[in-house]
């Protein structure tokens, strides 16, 4: 049950399953805030969090939320983790025995707890009010006010559909998606002037209507930065994956006037894992999608530019400058350039699969399209942590998740802690050295032939959802022939551009080049995008910050 007082105010949430606790919690928030704020109480994480989306729907701003630890089905961090999702911005405290204060510190770590709240917590006005003040007034600093969401209406098998609806989630813009087939969504194209023949069409927060937008016009309506606010830059960092993003953070900190620009969303392949669980210092895990918007805000803080949907497509050096030019042929110049523009998946090439791309075929997708997927047999390509992430994700709602592995085992492409997760899961299954054959469907994947690598024999199989999780083709064709990459594409750097010990061709300073740099002197490489790097979170932030470091010794030189 949730029980609330009033109606039209900033709400205060508490969730306890002990009704004589969960009344007392009530009682005093509401004796010494019930007239600013509405207090709503409820006996079950389940009822929590339905009363969570129902304030969500109405706009209605939640400023903390209080979460009993000892809850069966869903405890509180469990509860708290999906809050966060709900309500990002509220203030997360766990009520807590002395015996779980252990449970308390680790959800530091999963949920951003801000406060940890012992039982018994009498006089309330030396113990809980003080505690609710101030996380009350952080609150209000940050002004978490409820403001209207984007409306995008669209059609479930489109594939542009699919691709905005990604967009506004990997770049944190709260939306509500209505389908076209269903009458709400058919009342909001009437209201827009749409007759529903070019989906989707984004309504903004300022009643402004997008038909079919690009991502660089939906970026601009949505209140994303995306043009530079200066001509000229210390350094400029290209890709907004976690070495890109890493970059801009030691950039910033550091005192040089930083732009990072991302064509697409910040955060990279790792930004659309639903958990990494060997980063290093969230020992219970962290979604990417987290990890990327802390980075992001701390990254900002410092000063750092951040431009999306921003599609660079040339460098060009022009004496100590390098320039920088975008899609629109506007350019910036900068001292210093770090590449790190990262990976994509590769394409399947099956007959098929072109045509169904975003219609049942999708590359990297898993959160967004997850709670389509509820009860349905789900189908996945890839051996490595990605697809291994994907499957545990995906496999708490599917009816069952295949994987597809043209190796002989995962343990070649996995870590050993997700091989031990799916070959636990009573809903996956792996099937090694099986591939797609081809996708068959008239607007939306309904079948797929899987074909066995050593055999050639192909089964025919039902299916309306595929993901890919394949391959790694590095993101710098639009590179051309400035710095030198292998026959992969990807760049070469450091001590890979002097095997024989000799400069590579062109290469005008008496030094070599340093360990990140690439064959143009004040151009660095980070991350995935470089030859023979780990493609591991980790290392790919620490080369950002370490490349950062090389900037500042190239500067000092110049």
């Amino acid at each position: 049950m949730a029980e609330a007082g009033g109606a039209g105010r900033t709400v205060i949430l508490t969730v306890d399953d002990d009704p004589g606790v969960s009344r007392a919690v009530a009682r005093d928030l509401r004796r010494r805030y019930g007239q600013s704020y509405r207090v709503v109480r409820a006996e079950s994480g389940e009822a929590a969090l339905e009363a969570l989306r129902e304030l969500k729907l109405r706009g209605d701003p939640v400023a903390v939320i209080l979460a009993d630890y000892r809850m069966p089905r869903m405890n509180g961090i469990e509860f708290l983790e999906q809050a966060l999702g709900v309500y990002p911005g509220a203030r997360r405290v766990l009520l807590t025995a002395y015996a779980d204060t252990g449970a308390a510190i680790d959800a530091i770590n999963v949920v951003d707890l801000d406060h940890y709240l012992l039982k018994p917590w009498d006089p309330p006005e030396e113990k809980l009010y003080p505690v609710v003040d101030d996380l009350l007034a952080a609150w209000r600093a940050h002004d978490f006010r409820s403001v209207p969401v984007t409306k995008v209406v669209g059609h479930r098998w489109s594939a542009r559909s699919s691709q905005v609806r990604e967009f506004l989630a990997r770049n944190q813009v709260p939306y509500r998606w209505y389908s076209s087939d269903e009458p709400e969504g058919r009342r909001l194209l009437e209201a827009a002037g749409a007759d529903g023949r070019r989906l989707p069409v984004v309504v903004t927060p300022e009643c402004a209507v997008l038909v079919e937008p690009e991502a660089a016009e939906l970026a601009a309506r949505v209140g994303l930065a995306t043009t530079p606010a200066a001509g000229f830059y210390d350094l400029v960092v290209i890709g907004g994956g976690p070495a890109g993003l890493g970059a801009a953070v030691y950039g910033a900190s550091e005192g040089l006037r930083t732009m990072l620009v991302e064509r697409s969303a910040t955060g990279g392949q790792a930004g659309q894992s639903s958990r990494i669980e060997n980063y290093l210092g969230f020992p219970d895990g962290v979604s990417g999608a987290q990890l990327t918007e802390r980075a992001r805000r701390q990254a900002t803080r410092f000063g750092a530019e951040i431009l999306t949907a921003r599609e660079v497509t040339g460098l060009e050096v022009g004496g100590s400058g390098r320039v920088v030019r975008f899609a629109d042929g506007s350019s910036v110049t900068a001292q210093s350039v770090i590449l790190a523009t990262g990976v994509s998946y590769r394409q399947l090439g099956a007959p098929g699969c072109e045509a169904l791309t975003g219609r049942g075929v999708y590359y990297g997708s898993s959160l967004t399209e997850a709670s389509s997927c509820l009860g349905q047999d789900v189908y996945i390509v890839g051996g490595a942590n990605s697809a291994g992430q994907a499957a545990m994700y995906l496999g708490r709602g599917a009816k069952s998740v295949t994987l597809l592995v043209r190796g002989a085992s995962l343990a070649a492409s996995m870590s050993y802690y997700l091989v031990q997760q799916v070959e636990e899961a009573p809903n996956i299954t792996v099937r090694t050295r099986t591939v797609v054959g081809a996708a068959h469907g008239a607007d939306h994947l309904e079948r797929l032939t899987l074909r066995d690598v050593d055999s050639g024999a192909t089964e025919l199989v039902d299916a309306q959802w595929l993901f890919v999780f394949i391959g790694a083709a590095p993101r710098t064709d639009w590179l051309g022939d400035t710095v030198l990459r292998d026959e992969h594409g990807f760049i070469l750097a450091g001590p890979d551009l002097t095997p024989d010990g000799r400069p590579p061709d062109g290469w005008e300073l008496d030094r070599p080049p340093y360990h990140l740099e690439t064959s143009v002197p004040g151009v660095f490489v980070a991350g995935d995008a470089r030859a023979e790097s780990a493609k591991r979170v980790a290392s790919a932030v620490g080369e950002g910050a370490m490349a950062v470091m090389l900037v500042h010794r190239y500067l000092e030189q110049s």
